[in-house]
């Protein structure tokens, strides 16, 4: 019998099923609307979607438009997907417009919001809301409103409002990617644009500048180069958002007929995460190890966590209130945030490796310590699949300045006056807030996820023997995330302690209350555990701090996904819509199949 047709390739026994392809990553950038083919074999995209940005206002006083939406996430996608790429805002000499959506796959990103346009009094109007919000114009004649819009969850922030009518007449800057639009004090300056990293190093959706009139000062766009600059007071119109970035526009000066800036348009980029599929020879293979397609694990995406780090201890002798522990959320593909963040845009959920155990590190609260020299503690990291979360400060005792963390510690006692309180972390997105100050014999409250922590009030009512003496300062609220499927608040900072007068009270969502000498309460409370709380500060003498409360980890993925935790005293549940829970009190592993 003759041998088969293909017996020339693997000795006759595979045949032409071991003639295989493999995929590559493929990035894909669009700058207009058009349907996009993928790679066979792919079945997951990443996708950076950008929204046109919203002009800024053509008439006195502008507000500068808001950077379009600006959404990083994960699709399922296979086949030919439609991508819509929106474009900016038109310029307009009395007015502002809108800007245009983008997509991928039905996935959208919110065009940026339309300036707010000055209208001679009552006729004022607020920027509008948009993937970021549009700037609020300035006042004149007391009339009207000058309120920034509203950014959406997850896309992008909210614009800064108009000037009043005390102030130089000036609109407030539009929102941008990674930070809110300034208010016109005196000038509105757009909201910087985000990083697009790894798909892009290019920045993106910047917010744009508000326009002055009568001598005040026009405010810049955002950082990046992503949009233009406000218009610099009569005849000065505002400047466009630069294309392909989402930028805002910026606002016009004045006169009316004076065009504010027109939006720049949006982008998508696509990168495919295609793999090989069929049946493979050796060489076949190595080629697919180096490119990285070789199917050595099953991915699992749209793998969603909040993780909560250590709150930080309260100081002691009239001392500052412990930070709450750093916060950090992701947005699922389809569900957007669980919290309505205090810190500009979510990031992307996650990709993990299935059928591997995956560490989980829950952080534990800052020690109690007695004050004498150093008098209190950091809280540790909490950490999830490569994403850490910082250790909340420890609260000044006293003499000492509150430490920084994921939200800082408040200020400890100084008999001289104020002191600043310690700085919460920085990087976008944020995870806290700062500290409060200190004052006479109290301590300032410690910084929650939601807000900073309270200054130290002034009370001359109930003097020292030296006299006026302060209020212990009450924590910083913490903040509620609905990613277990019910609404809860964690990540309050500690209330500062006082000698002389009422103690400052935990800020909600875990913070330990300060504790108050001269016949007052006599012990301060700890933050609460798996809350990340800080500790509330201590008294008069050499009284201990508390300890700050221990962190948390949430995870929430898919309902097809299984979730296996350890230790049993971790454990998991069921959300309303079916997805999968697992929640971390304590440090232990996470396997997903």
């Amino acid at each position: 019998m003759a041998s088969p047709s293909n017996s020339s390739q693997n000795g006759g026994i595979l045949g032409v099923s071991n003639k295989t392809s493999f995929g590559n990553c493929k990035v894909t950038t669009k700058t207009s609307s058009a349907n996009l083919t993928l790679q066979p074999g792919t079945g997951i995209v990443q996708a950076l979607i950008v929204a046109g940005g919203g002009s800024g206002a053509g008439t006195f006083r502008g507000g500068g438009g808001g950077g379009g939406g600006y959404l990083c996430t994960e699709i399922n996608a296979s086949g030919t997907i439609p991508i819509v790429v929106g474009g900016g805002g038109a310029a307009s000499a009395g007015g502002s417009t809108q800007g245009v959506n983008s997509s991928v796959n039905g996935t959208i990103s919110s065009g940026g919001g339309k300036a707010g346009l000055y209208g001679c009094g009552s006729a004022n109007t607020d920027g509008a809301v948009g993937g970021s919000g549009g700037g609020g114009s300035g006042l004149s004649g007391c009339g009207g409103s000058n309120n920034g819009g509203a950014g959406t969850a997850c896309q992008g922030n909210a614009g800064g409002n108009g000037s009043t009518c005390s102030s130089k007449q000036a609109g407030g800057g539009g929102g941008g990617g990674s930070g809110a639009g300034l208010p016109a004090v005196p000038a509105g300056t757009g909201g910087a644009g985000s990083s697009a990293s790894p798909l892009s190093c290019t920045a993106f959706s910047g917010g744009g500048g508000g326009g002055s009139y009568c001598g005040g000062t026009s405010g810049a766009g955002g950082t990046g180069n992503p949009s233009g600059s406000g218009g610099d007071g009569l005849p000065t119109t505002g400047g466009s958002g630069s294309a392909n970035t989402g930028g805002g526009g910026g606002g016009a000066g004045g006169p009316p007929s004076a065009a504010g800036g027109a939006g720049g348009s949006g982008i998508v980029i696509v990168k495919e995460l295609n793999k090989a599929s069929g049946v493979w020879s050796m060489q076949s293979q190595f080629s697919a190890q180096s490119q990285g397609t070789w199917p050595f694990y099953q991915e699992f995406s749209g793998i969603d966590y909040l993780i909560i780090a250590g709150g930080g201890s309260g100081g002691g002798k009239r001392g500052g209130g412990g930070g709450a522990g750093g916060y950090k959320e992701s947005a699922g593909t389809s569900t957007g945030c669980y919290t309505v963040s205090p810190f500009g845009a979510c990031v992307a959920a996650l990709t993990l490796v299935g059928g591997t155990a995956i560490d989980v590190t829950i952080g534990a609260g800052g020690a109690q310590t007695p004050c004498g020299g150093t008098c209190t503690n950091n809280g540790s990291n909490s950490v999830f699949s490569g994403v850490t979360s910082t250790g909340g400060g420890g609260g000044g005792g006293e003499g000492q300045n509150g430490n920084p963390g994921g939200s800082g510690g408040g200020q400890g006692n100084t008999d001289s006056g104020t002191s600043p309180g310690g700085a919460g972390s920085a990087s976008p997105p944020g995870q806290g807030n700062a500290g409060g100050t200190s004052l006479k014999r109290a301590g300032g409250g410690g910084g929650g996820a939601a807000a900073a922590g309270t200054n130290a009030p002034s009370s001359p009512s109930s003097p020292s023997p030296t006299g006026p003496a302060g209020a212990g300062g009450p924590g910083g609220a913490g903040a509620t995330s609905g990613i277990t499927g019910a609404s809860v608040q964690r990540g309050g900072g500690g209330g500062g302690g006082a000698q002389f007068v009422a103690a400052g009270s935990g800020g909600a969502g875990g913070g330990g209350n300060g504790s108050q000498g001269q016949g007052g309460s006599p012990n301060a409370t700890a933050g609460t555990a798996n809350t990340g709380g800080g500790g509330g500060g201590d008294q008069d003498g050499p009284a201990a701090g508390k300890a700050g409360g221990s962190g948390i980890v949430v995870v929430r993925g898919p309902s097809a996904r299984t979730f296996t935790v350890a230790p049993g005293t971790n454990s998991t549940s069921t959300a309303p819509g079916g997805q999968k829970i697992a929640t971390f009190t304590v440090s232990g592993t996470l396997t997903v199949t």
